[in-house]
């Protein structure tokens, strides 16, 4: 009994009655558009204050154009799911946005058509029936009701009927929750079948995450290039300064100025790259931080750093690299991957020399880096979260990236095609 009562007043069946009200509420328009054409032809003119017959006529005609309106204007599906989402307590996988294929926009409209339809129904019982269940509720206590138009005066001469009529009264209130609660469940039920994701928006949501996903990806190598070279170079740079504290001062005092420089222009790249996270990725071109450094405007800065972390580097540009002339994005992707290489130098072969090379072919950037194996540590072989961070920066560009000793040397050798991604 509780459940029954429950489905027939609950929270969840009047949340129902109100989005079929609203379904009403917007086929008015349609209902008096219609009315224009059914007037005429039944030779009533108006319609919505007429017969029974030509509201039921005007209401049919409504329906078509409620189904063409929303095959036609793309807010239809968008709005429908918010209120099925807000009212129908509906936890099934609903579609997102506009409708893309020509069968998610069918299925759409039918939808809209039989919840403006249903609604219209429920709309006009829930304005009818209340006043008319009160008169009968009211008839025993008021004779002057049992006596006016509105009743029958030679029916309710009979006790039976005036008993009677209070029952009647109630058991219409209930058969009107009983059918608004029972269309209620119907849309409920239909909802997920006509409002679900058709497989070209399950695509677009793939599509749109995978986007997302590699945007993030760049953004972790950002951080990776950025803040391990930076670790890297730091943490040599004070432990050179600890150990000749006291007998070289200027040595010193150079590696805490270096120390200061490097600190500081990092913090300022994870700024924009965290900026760009709390804004959702949507400044910069393709996810990268605006201010990211290229070869062009930090080489040479790098380098110094670089060195001044006790590495020794030795850079060579070919004859043929013009570093303004470089499409941005592959002067800033080779920064990151010189930058890189010297920080995998840093890490893992300590104070060697090493030597950078940046050459260009006819069609492609190649960058080499190379440092003599340490003697204290075994070869590498496949390096961590930077080789393949190179890697990834070489694919996306339609390079090539390869990594790996030989002759008691580390390779690395970065080839990056200059028409920009294939």
């Amino acid at each position: 009994m509780r459940q029954c009562g429950r489905w027939l007043f609950g929270r969840q069946a009047r949340l129902r009655w109100v989005h079929l009200v609203l379904g009403g509420a917007l086929l008015m328009p349609y209902f008096l558009l219609g009315s224009i054409f059914v007037g005429p032809l039944l030779g009533e003119g108006q319609p919505l204050f007429g017969s029974l017959r030509a509201q039921f006529i005007s209401y049919a005609a409504a329906l078509p154009l409620v189904a063409l309106s929303a095959l036609i204007f793309p807010l239809a599906r968008p709005l429908s799911v918010g209120a099925v989402r807000a009212l129908c307590g509906v936890h099934e996988e609903l579609a997102e946005g506009p409708a893309r294929s020509r069968a998610a926009r069918v299925r759409t409209s039918a939808w809209f058509t039989l919840h403006l339809g249903v609604g219209a129904l429920i709309s006009g019982m829930t304005l009818a029936v209340p006043p008319f269940s009160v008169f009968l509720l009211a008839v025993p206590v008021f004779r002057v009701l049992r006596e006016s138009r509105f009743g029958d005066p030679a029916l309710f001469e009979h006790t039976w009927a005036v008993v009677l009529a209070p029952v009647a009264g109630a058991v219409c209130l209930v058969l009107l929750a009983a059918c608004a609660a029972a269309a209620g469940t119907l849309l409920a039920r239909w909802a997920p079948q006509l409002l679900a994701p058709a497989p070209a928006d399950r695509l677009a949501a793939a599509e749109e995450r995978a986007a997302e996903l590699a945007v993030r990806n760049r953004l972790a190598r950002e951080l990776h290039d950025s803040v391990g070279h930076a670790l890297s170079a730091v943490t040599l740079q004070a432990s050179a300064a600890r150990r000749v504290l006291d007998s070289d001062p200027d040595f010193v005092r150079e590696a805490l100025s270096a120390i200061e420089d490097t600190t500081r222009r990092t913090v300022g790249e994870l700024d924009a790259v965290l900026g760009l996270l709390r804004e959702g990725d949507e400044a910069g071109e393709g996810g990268r931080p605006t201010s990211a450094p290229t070869l062009e405007a930090d080489l040479d800065g790098l380098l110094t750093r670089t060195r001044a972390a006790g590495l020794p580097v030795e850079a060579s540009i070919g004859p043929g690299v013009d570093p303004a002339t470089l499409p941005a994005l592959v002067s800033r992707e080779a920064y990151r991957i010189v930058q890189e290489g010297l920080s995998n130098a840093l890490k893992h072969a300590g104070s060697v020399p090493v030597t950078v090379h940046i050459a260009r072919t006819d069609s492609a950037l190649e960058i080499v880096t190379e440092n003599p194996l340490p003697t204290a540590s075994p070869p590498r072989d496949g390096g961590g979260r930077g080789l393949r961070g190179i890697a990834e920066r070489a694919r996306l560009l339609g390079g090539t990236a390869t990594a790996g000793a030989a002759d008691g040397r580390w390779r690395l050798c970065v080839r990056l095609p200059l028409g920009g991604p294939r």
